[in-house]
């Protein structure tokens, strides 16, 4: 991931699914999530699971907004969670299968965490031997796995890959030589960030070449999450003959995906106002969101969305820099340019903003969290399923 900005929606898209009349009227900063588009990509998902069996799994940590999970649920076989509170909420929202996955286990939640699970996936031999007591004196049929390190991974930035020396995340192949894999019945391995299907392909030869003798005993391989099934130049076609031959090869009888950004791809933007015009040198457009605190993954990556109707810095006649209305001096959304000059009260629509954002924001400064809303395009409706507020801040702080 770069510093570019990343247009997986084009812009004459983009206003036929969150339109003027629709973003106009919605009162900021406010996540808007469209339904019709969400339903979109779980058909696309649902398609794969179709054509090769495979069971797709909704990831928690990319997106939760848990009003929406009937509708993932109709369509996905489960949900995918890494601490317990994702884990209770996907037991809550009646998944078929919940799946869970942390590099480590807190003792003292254990118990709530096989009470949740139907599987659980270990990040070492040592947790896995500390708490298969505790799995087996539960009484609850669970499928055990372990995750395991492929060795190999195209992630540009260190940050997202779980491959580099040095990593926490997966086991060795030399870990394993010798043990008594007696009651683990999967792997699970997660190399992929934002890719297509032909990084698979080279990610899953590694896997096998580390980690193939083991494949003939276990019941079922989770092949994790970053798949990027639902956008546009995704080859779904080799997806599907890697699955199924993958399957074939080692008498696999499940394979899991767990790609939860693929849910949620362009399905959800984030309509801001502005409110005000300062010059330093330069136009400074700030606004009611921030960087830091609702859009974190712009400071964090960095990251720039796309915006509905504006382009890079010097495509277009007006250049702005776009920064939050914290005291954060870094609280800067990034450089673009629009066709008119910005003035206070317009709306800016930040693209794809579903994803990595709703469950990373947080209060910093005092600010309000953005409201979440659902819109039907068919009717045209626009629901506000959660605001915040004061309590909402004041809580997390004791």
């Amino acid at each position: 991931m770069s510093g570019a900005f990343l247009w997986w929606l084009k812009d004459a898209e983009a206003r036929k699914e969150f339109p003027e009349s629709v973003t106009d009227r919605i009162e900021t900063p406010c996540y808007l999530i469209s339904e019709s588009m969400l339903e979109n990509n779980l058909k696309i998902l649902d398609s794969v699971q179709k054509r090769t069996g495979a069971k797709i799994l909704h990831s928690l940590k990319a997106y939760a907004v848990h009003s929406t999970f009937p509708r993932i649920l109709k369509y996905l076989h489960g949900l995918n969670a890494a601490s317990l509170n994702e884990a209770r909420l996907a037991f809550e929202k009646g998944g078929e299968e919940v799946h869970t996955f942390a590099p480590a286990y807190l003792e003292r939640e254990m118990p709530e965490i096989i009470r949740y699970s139907d599987h659980i996936v270990f990040n070492s031999l040592a947790q896995w031997r500390k708490y298969k007591p505790l799995i087996e004196k539960s009484g609850k049929k669970i499928e055990v796995g372990l995750r395991v390190n492929p060795g190999y991974a195209e992630v540009e930035t260190d940050m997202y890959n779980p491959c580099i020396p040095g990593s926490r995340l997966g086991i060795l192949p030399e870990a394993l030589e010798g043990e008594d894999l007696e009651g683990i019945t999967g792997l699970h391995f997660h190399a992929l960030c934002e890719q297509n299907s032909d990084v698979l392909v080279r990610v899953l030869a590694s896997f096998e070449k580390r980690f193939g003798k083991y494949l003939g005993k276990m019941k079922w391989v989770n092949f994790g999450g970053g798949h990027h099934i639902t956008r546009k130049d995704y080859n779904i076609e080799l997806l599907v003959k890697t699955i199924n031959d993958f399957r074939k090869k080692y008498g696999i009888k499940e394979i899991y995906l767990e790609p939860g950004e693929a849910t949620v791809l362009n399905a959800g933007v984030l309509v801001a106002s502005v409110l005000d015009i300062v010059d330093n040198g330069m136009k400074i457009a700030i606004l009611d969101t921030s960087a830091e605190a609702h859009m974190p993954d712009t400071i964090i990556m960095p990251y720039r969305p796309g915006i509905v109707g504006a382009g890079e810095a010097g495509k277009k006649k007006y250049a702005y820099r776009l920064g939050g209305f914290t005291c954060l001096a870094g609280d800067v959304i990034g450089d673009y340019s629009f066709d008119k000059p910005l003035k206070a009260g317009d709306k800016l629509v930040f693209l794809d903003m579903a994803l990595y954002s709703i469950v990373k924001n947080t209060t910093f400064n005092g600010v309000t969290l953005p409201s979440i809303a659902l819109y039907d395009s068919e009717s045209g409706k626009v629901r506000v399923v959660r605001k915040f507020g004061y309590e909402d801040y004041k809580n997390r702080q004791s």
